[in-house]
């Protein structure tokens, strides 16, 4: 039908597992035709088998109808077939005819019953009532017409028995040619997953890294190849935004600053009238809200190429939260909201402390922007396994899961309850920059109580000693 999307089993999108399931599918095929073969084969060897000894039988029935005596008596042919029947009476059946007088032999384990005959065809089988099938031969000699027959029960049993073998080891080589297939289909994959790795690990901040490229020339050097050229386009593009964004980052400086001189400069005059101090007033805010975004960018056009050097040291984060509460107490008081911190566990922690105040200040702000009149603003912390974590929790309207991602672009604004509040998006771009160059990382969850939105800091501890 138009327009329906087939769905593909998670497990068959791993391009391993379907070489895995191609390679056991066609051995499993090719292993079904050669027994099939093979089968058809021993069966037809068999038949031409039971086909030899009915004809050297009849060479033996022929022997003892050619000894001396009368053809036609029933009493010479009863005489010279009845003990070489019976003492094959196991593997042949005889049905000798006279063609003048009708049947003149019936083998005992015939129990009475003739051997039905095939038009033109000396070989056939047949299947008699109480009896298994046989396998008959005709032949004519003299008078007679000399039909013998031998059991099929010894070839159905033989490819009976080879149908269970083949069976076995078809069901032994699809599990053999399933871990063989896992085993190949890594070891061609190997190559590919190095590049996925490596790519993987090529990023922004690290666009030297190439794709190590084998001797060989095949597929795979050459999709390596194409990648570590993309990968240089790349990095000469990275290379030339960063430095236009530092340039005119860096120009713009000046004259922001020669216009922000003048403006004071006239309000410091005087002589001019209410209207026109306050239209220099806004933009006086303006250029220094312009001029907060250049820095902002600055910083991070430095901080993705590693230009930052971060001043670390070993410190008590209880200690750290307790001076940055303070102030924190301070700020949501003037909001008109609470603050509250917890912090666990004992250890040190390797950090910058005028980063990492700037990222927990940058948190703050934007929690009490969006938190209701009155609301709490908590920060959690906690030492444990190895790793430092802080969340700020607001009780804000939250955000859709969506949108956790994509908060920490540049330019992205979080919706705020605070009409004044006039952010320049670049933020929470600045705190992961931040966070990263400690190695860390941050991220948003819904809140506990799923009221509000909290942003989660993780930054590997040392020194760390369980409380």
């Amino acid at each position: 039908m138009a327009g329906k999307t087939i769905r593909i089993p998670r497990l068959l999108k791993s391009i391993g597992i379907r070489l895995t399931l191609w390679y056991t599918l066609a051995v499993t095929i090719t292993l079904v035709c050669v027994f099939v073969a093979g089968y058809l084969l021993l069966q037809n060897y068999l038949i031409r088998g039971l086909d030899l000894q009915i004809a050297s039988q009849f060479k033996s029935v022929k022997v003892h109808l050619s000894r001396g005596g009368d053809q036609d008596s029933p009493e010479f042919i009863e005489k010279a077939l009845r003990v070489a029947s019976n003492r094959n009476s196991s593997i042949f059946f005889y049905d000798i005819r006279n063609r003048r007088t009708g049947t003149v032999f019936l083998s005992e384990n015939l129990r009475g019953k003739a051997i039905p005959g095939a038009r033109n065809e000396p070989i056939f089988d047949v299947k008699l009532d109480d009896l298994d099938t046989l396998r008959v031969g005709t032949f004519e000699f003299g008078p007679f017409s000399v039909r013998l027959g031998t059991p099929l029960s010894s070839v159905r049993d033989t490819m009976l028995g080879f149908t269970k073998i083949c069976l076995a080891l078809l069901a032994g080589m699809m599990l053999m040619s399933v871990a063989i297939g896992f085993a190949f289909s890594r070891l061609a994959l190997n190559p590919i997953r190095l590049i996925s790795e490596t790519a993987n690990r090529i990023r922004s901040d690290n666009l030297n890294e190439r794709i190590p490229v084998p001797d060989v020339h095949d597929e795979v050097s050459d999709l390596a190849r194409m990648l570590n050229q993309m990968f240089d386009r790349l990095e000469s593009s990275f290379k030339q935004i960063r430095q236009f964004a530092a340039e005119a980052s860096h120009e713009l400086k000046s004259p922001l600053s020669l216009v922000r001189l003048h403006a004071e400069k006239m309000l410091l005059d005087g002589g001019l009238s209410p209207p026109q101090e306050e239209a220099l007033r806004v933009q006086l805010e303006e250029l220094a809200r312009l001029d907060q975004i250049i820095e902002e960018m600055l910083f991070l056009s430095r901080a993705e190429a590693r230009a930052i050097t971060l001043d670390l040291k070993s410190v008590d984060p209880a200690r750290f939260l307790q001076s940055f509460a303070q102030d924190a107490r301070v700020l949501a008081e003037h909001y008109g909201m609470r603050f509250n911190h917890t912090h666990a566990g004992e250890g040190q922690v390797a950090f910058d402390e005028k980063r990492l105040r700037q990222v927990l200040l940058n948190l703050l702000s934007n929690a009490l922007n969006v938190s209701p009149t009155g609301g709490l603003v908590t920060v959690r912390s906690l030492l444990d396994q190895g790793v430092w974590r802080l969340s700020i929790e607001d009780q804000g309207p939250g955000l859709p899961s969506a949108e956790y991602e994509r908060i920490f672009e540049r330019f992205v604004r979080v919706p705020t309850t605070g009409p004044q509040y006039k952010g320049s998006g670049l933020g929470l771009a600045i705190c992961r920059s931040i966070v990263g160059l400690h190695q860390g990382r941050i991220f948003a969850a819904p809140a506990p109580g799923d009221k509000g939105l909290q942003m989660v800091l993780e930054i590997p501890a040392t020194g760390f000693s369980e409380s």
